[in-house]
């Protein structure tokens, strides 16, 4: 008596899913840190520096 063939076999398929949708939201707030530290470079290296001048 073989028991492999008594017994059923259950495959499981395991996939990854990835959230595209908190990646993106991610790389988006990162952008906008980034555009925001850039902005107050700019101002103040326009405007508050050539007043020490």
């Amino acid at each position: 008596m073989n028991l492999t063939e008594d017994t059923d076999r259950k495959e499981t398929h395991i996939e990854k899913k990835t959230d595209n949708s908190a990646v993106l939201m991610t790389f988006i707030k990162y952008a906008a840190y980034i555009i925001i530290f850039f902005g107050f470079i700019w101002f103040i290296v326009t405007y508050l520096l050539p007043m020490f001048n």
